[in-house]
């Protein structure tokens, strides 16, 4: 299976922020829609970074409530890891395992259409498992 399978049944609404936000706005709005991570864009909607509970942690941690005033430019991680809708769920499986990282943009043509995270991936794979579980218990049923 593959990511845009994924995002036709999640939805392509991605929250975003612009790198010259505060780092406090942006975590009213991570607290307000409930998520772990944003993603910053720029012009044409091109992903410029992402920022992660993480990266605010890390950055209260060594700058203190301060650092809330900085813009989001200055904490975001620039080196940001993607994926496009083709990239099988095995695929952007290892590449989360690997980069200990828990949210991969989705680009095509350079643009953002989407955001899947680990929950998503989980949730596709228990999916899968109940529907094969299922199929073998009626085969079983009917043999």
């Amino acid at each position: 299976m593959t990511v845009k399978a994924i995002l036709s049944r999640k939805g392509g609404d991605v929250v975003t922020i612009a790198p010259t936000a505060t780092l406090s706005a942006a975590v009213k709005l991570l607290a307000a829609r409930r998520i772990g991570a944003i993603v910053v864009t720029g012009p044409e909607n091109r992903v410029a970074g992402i920022l992660s509970e993480r990266d605010i942690v890390r950055t209260l941690a060594e700058r203190g409530h301060p650092a809330l005033d900085d813009n989001v430019a200055a904490v975001m991680t620039r080196k940001v890891t993607t994926c496009t809708e083709a990239d099988t769920v095995a695929f952007i499986m290892e590449r989360m395992t690997e980069g200990k990282f828990r949210h991969l943009p989705v680009v095509e043509q350079g643009r953002l259409v989407g955001v899947i995270s680990i929950g998503d991936v989980v949730k596709y794979r228990v999916e899968e498992i109940e529907g094969e579980s299922n199929a073998l218990r009626e085969y079983i049923a009917t043999a």
